[in-house]
């Protein structure tokens, strides 16, 4: 969520603003998509001794927005510029109801897409920094369940049931809210959209074609 609330502020709020703040908004989300994340992370995290799980995520959030900002930011940038808000603004309607009212609502989708994709970041994130013991403390998790057995010398062992149940749940959980973040894509754009119902109906006539083909040679 918090990943979710910084990007939209950078991205959003700048991108309708425009001038200067939108310029500076624009320097900063470049500056922290250079920056490489996971060293970032492991940085700070290395720094505190005691962390808690909420620490984790705020570290997760704070190294993990911007791309997500430049994201929104093009797609306010094209929302803005539409004929609805220009006549929105004409009529004298106040900055704050223009965002809630008219542009908002068209970029819900695209923000379901971006929560989604900064679960799977924070999922990764966190299993990352308790593979290296810099996770939550006293927190049990998956990355943690792989840290106790590499630290057991399991794969050494032969002991494939502490490392290959978290391994496969990660991939498996990652696996499935892409699938959920593609599906938020066809919504998002027509053309996808359009592709998958042509494809459908491909394989419906393929699938009928066949269907018939068996019948004839049944006969």
């Amino acid at each position: 969520m918090l990943t979710v609330v910084l990007s939209a502020i950078f991205g959003i709020i700048g991108a309708y603003a425009g001038g200067w703040l939108d310029e500076s908004f624009s320097l900063f989300s470049n500056v922290m998509l250079v920056i490489p994340g996971l060293p970032l992370v492991i940085i700070i995290s290395s720094y505190v001794p005691d962390k808690s799980i909420f620490l984790v995520a705020i570290v997760l959030a704070l190294t993990g927005w911007a791309g997500s900002a430049r994201v929104l930011r093009g797609y306010t940038l094209s929302v803005r510029n539409r004929d609805y808000v220009a006549a929105a603004r004409v009529s004298g309607e106040k900055s704050w109801r223009i965002l809630g009212v008219e542009i908002l609502p068209n970029l819900i989708p695209l923000l379901a897409s971006q929560a989604v994709f900064a679960v799977i970041f924070a999922i990764l994130g966190e299993a990352g920094l308790s593979f290296l013991g810099l996770g939550a403390s006293g927190s049990f998790t998956w990355g943690t369940m792989l840290f106790y057995a590499q630290n057991g010398l399991a794969l050494r062992l032969g002991a494939w049931w502490w490392f290959v149940p978290p391994g496969l749940l990660i991939a498996a959980f990652g696996a499935a809210l892409s699938l959920i973040n593609f599906s938020i894509d066809e919504i998002i754009n027509p053309k996808l959209r359009a592709q998958t119902r042509a494809t459908r109906r491909k394989w419906n006539v393929s699938k009928a074609q066949l269907r018939q083909a068996d019948k004839e040679g049944a006969l």
